[in-house]
């Protein structure tokens, strides 16, 4: 693809994240107009709203493995690797803030997808496990806190306060996260 293009459909995809977050119904000729294409130009990349949201998911997604995969959740000490995930995945928040679970699972697509977030969900899960056995989280805390803090944490830091960079915001979410359940 010519740049030009992939800037295109980068902006394309950006703006259908923001906008089908806000409003799940958002044509197409709205996400062009506010993406500073001309809906011709969507249409020839995707001929349904549907193609569009299905693009976004896997975009999304992509984005999150690159965030895994960089944090090394299975091999970095866990207190860096939390910190990396938290920096990597506060930009993808931001950047695609559809709601992946509120978007999918109707066909056999949107299952793939959902498959997908599951996996990453998984291995992020694992990651949180490997963090308690090393004693960087408390143990005995109700199965699901840690992973459920963390995750409102990050999602109100990427949305909430998107004035702070990724790297400082990474360094609220950890110390809050391990100074709130880390080892007594």
């Amino acid at each position: 693809m010519r740049a030009d293009a992939i800037r295109n459909l980068d902006a394309v995809l950006e703006t259908g994240a923001r906008l089908l977050a806000e409003d799940p119904s958002t044509s197409i000729a709205t996400i062009a107009a506010e993406a500073g294409v001309d809906r011709r130009t969507v249409y020839r990349r995707f001929a349904t709203r549907e193609a569009l949201l299905a693009a976004v998911l896997h975009k999304k997604l992509d984005a999150v493995d690159e965030a895994l995969a960089d944090a090394r959740l299975e091999s970095a000490p866990p207190a860096v690797a939390l910190h990396r995930w938290v920096e990597g995945i506060i930009p993808v928040i931001r950047r695609y803030p559809i709601d992946i679970p509120r978007m999918c699972c109707e066909n056999d697509e949107d299952t793939a997808v959902f498959d997908r977030m599951e996996g990453q969900r998984d291995q992020f899960q694992a990651f949180v496990q490997r963090a308690i056995d090393q004693g960087v989280l408390r143990s005995g805390l109700p199965e699901g806190l840690p992973h459920a803090l963390l995750h409102q944490m990050v999602g109100l830091m990427a949305r909430q306060f998107p004035d702070i960079e990724p790297a400082p915001a990474a360094d609220i979410v950890v110390d809050a996260m391990l100074g709130g359940i880390g080892q007594p």
